[in-house]
Order: structure tokens, then C-alpha cells, then sequence
């Protein structure tokens, strides 16, 4: 896969609607399951300890990150420096107050040694890299973001998208770094380069639920604010026990 960045769709980010991220100039394969569009990711941070993964942009933060390209563009930003303000400024927008707060749960924080992990997206953001397993955003077929169906491991284009910019962002933080995905299909990409040997399973902590509204009940038991007795049939608090368990061990091993 030819690897594009901010240089190949410079006129497109221009031009297009930012509110409306995806706009057919920005549009990099598509099938009649899902789509993939170009939004400025690329900034990897070569100085993170920790690397917080997603599955794929959504809308809201391929929204803020077009924004932030096309200002940079309009008044002659170099390329790396609106790659690098687009990505600390759009990533995990909308999901940062639960995610932190679940990171500091399981000794993130301290494992850092910085006072809350809401501080990973101010102050101390040279600490972690954010990215996405999926680095440009998927949208389905019926428009709604992607949520893991079909799997990433088992779709070529995406598999393809694992083994080129996944698999470079590993390369280049090297093997000291750790990787924390949210949700199960960010866990199943990593663990896929884990299989491939591009990862080493040592750098990865998986367990964490994904910080978005779908999720919410989840979360609130996770942080302690929703007992297991009021908990819906959707809801298994035996797996979240045992995977908040298995991350507050390995973090304090790492």
C-alpha cells in the first residue's frame, strides 16, 4: 500500500467541508461494506511511553483535525506541524473525562508519575502517543462509524492498513513503548501484529472497555459508580473485574 500523507490531499483538505469529513476527494478505497477517508493522523510522537489505541477515527475528531489542517494550510503551516497540532487537538475528542479517569484507576498515573492522566492531553501529551489501529476513518456502508464489523484482521484493505501504518508507528516507538487499545477490536489489531511478530506481547495491555457513550455502563462499573447488582444482562462484570485486575498488575510490572 502506497503510503499518503497531508502532501497527496492538500487541494482536497482545502476545499472540503470540514463538518462533513467525508467528502469524496478525501476518499481513499471504498467497497459496498465500508469506506476509508483521509484525515490528517499521521504525527507519531517519537517520545511516548505509552501509546493509547483506538479502532479508527470518528467523525467528530476527523471533523476537528480537517479543521485544524485547513487553518494551517490557509496561513502556510509546515506539514508536520499541522499533522502534529491536528492529532494532539482531535484525538479521543468527545472521550477524554472517562478515558483518563479509567487510566488513573489502574495506576497509569502513577506508573507515569504525573498527578492524573487528564494531563496526558495537556501538559503532559509528550508522554503518550494517540493513535488508531485503523489510522484514516472507516465509515460503513449505511454511514455510521466503524465498530469492528467487518473484523480488521479479516478484511484485506484494513489488514493492509495494520501492516503499513500500524505496524510503522510500532517500528518507530520501538519495544520500550506500551500499548493500551480501547475496546476489543483495537485489541484484536494489536494482538494481530502480535501474531505477525511486528508487536511484542509484552508491550501490551489490553482489558481497558472503550470510553465512548455506547458504553457507558461499562464504564460506570469499571470506575466503581454503578453497583454489580443494578448491572443489565449486557453487562458481564466478571470479565471487567478480572481485565481491571490484569491491567492494574501488568501496569505496575511494566
Amino acid at each position: 500500500m502506497e503510503n499518503k500523507t497531508l502532501k497527496n490531499f492538500t487541494q482536497s483538505i482545502v476545499k472540503c467541508a470540514h463538518k462533513s469529513p467525508w467528502d469524496p476527494s478525501l476518499k481513499m478505497y471504498s467497497d459496498n461494506k465500508l469506506s476509508v477517508y483521509y484525515s490528517p493522523f499521521e504525527h507519531i510522537n517519537t517520545r511516548a511511553k505509552i501509546v493509547i489505541c483506538g479502532i479508527t477515527p470518528g467523525k467528530t475528531q476527523s471533523s476537528e483535525a480537517i479543521a485544524i489542517a485547513q487553518h494551517g494550510l490557509n496561513t502556510g503551516l509546515d506539514f508536520t506541524t499541522i499533522q502534529k497540532r491536528a492529532k494532539q487537538a482531535a484525538s479521543f475528542k468527545g472521550f477524554r473525562k472517562p478515558l483518563s479517569s479509567m487510566l488513573d484507576l489502574v495506576g497509569l498515573n502513577k506508573k507515569l508519575n504525573i498527578d492524573s492522566c487528564h494531563d496526558l492531553f495537556s501538559d503532559c501529551s509528550y508522554l503518550v502517543h494517540y493513535t488508531s489501529a485503523v489510522r484514516y476513518p472507516v465509515v460503513l456502508s449505511n454511514g455510521n462509524n466503524y465498530n469492528g464489523t467487518p473484523r480488521v484482521s479479516k478484511h484485506p484493505f484494513l489488514v493492509s492498513m495494520l501492516d503499513t501504518y500500524l505496524a510503522e508507528e510500532v517500528h518507530t516507538l520501538g519495544e520500550d513503548c506500551l500499548w493500551l487499545p480501547l475496546g476489543k477490536a483495537a485489541t484484536e489489531a494489536l494482538e494481530y501484529l502480535v501474531s505477525t511478530g511486528v508487536l511484542n506481547s509484552k508491550q501490551l495491555l489490553s482489558g481497558l472497555p472503550h470510553p465512548s457513550g455506547a458504553n457507558a455502563e461499562r464504564i460506570a462499573y469499571f470506575l466503581g459508580n454503578k453497583p454489580k447488582e443494578k448491572l443489565s444482562v449486557k453487562v458481564n462484570p466478571d470479565t471487567l473485574d478480572s481485565a481491571k485486575s490484569s491491567l492494574v498488575r501488568r501496569i505496575k510490572a511494566a
